[in-house]
């Protein structure tokens, strides 16, 4: 028998708002500091995604990882993230929920016309305040490339970049790859 909750205790509205994102129709839902945004990327922006992607995943399987888009939450803010590309390891891909920034190996965010700032400095600030690793910010708009390493609540202290387009930057290890960047 199911029963009413009991709001007599409040309603959490960070838990609130998450659940409704997991249960809104569509795949590509984002929380992006509160705002909810469907995120709907062009052909062109897929094409760059692809390319990345073929350049990283031999090494990525290697790695015992999968690379892929899946949620990422952000515990204790108003975010829940669907990255471009976002490398986990395929133990914790198997369990199927979201995931944490600090549990990934890396995050590619490419850049759209239409969240460009978002990627290049609110979920900048946010992956490195949670922990992920590695941020590699592709510009479109900007034509560029950006690696950011050494996470830290203040940000990133590691910088790569800005590369132009059809520079190679080189992905540290656990990657040890370099990324050609001429055709994004």
């Amino acid at each position: 028998m199911t029963t009413a909750h009991d709001y007599s205790e409040g309603i959490d509205p960070e838990r609130a708002l998450k659940y409704a994102i997991q249960h809104h129709s569509g795949d590509r839902t984002e929380i992006v500091e509160g705002v909810i945004t469907n995120v709907t990327p062009s052909w062109d922006h897929e094409r760059a995604a692809k390319l990345v992607r073929r350049q990283i995943e031999a090494r990525v399987d290697d790695l015992d990882c999968v690379e892929g888009s899946g949620n990422l939450d952000l515990p204790g803010s108003a975010n829940w993230y669907v990255p471009d590309i976002a490398v986990v390891p395929e133990e914790l891909a198997h369990r199927g929920g979201a995931l944490l920034p600090d549990q990934t190996l890396l995050i590619v965010e490419i850049t759209s016309k239409s969240n460009a700032d978002t990627d290049r400095i609110v979920k900048r600030r946010r992956y490195a305040e949670y922990g992920a690793p590695l941020y590699l910010l592709v510009d479109r708009l900007e034509r560029s490339v950006t690696l950011f390493a050494e996470p830290g609540s203040l940000g990133y202290t590691k910088v790569d970049g800005p590369h132009p387009f059809g520079t190679v930057v080189r992905l540290p290890e656990p990657f040890g790859v370099d990324l050609d960047t001429g055709g994004l």
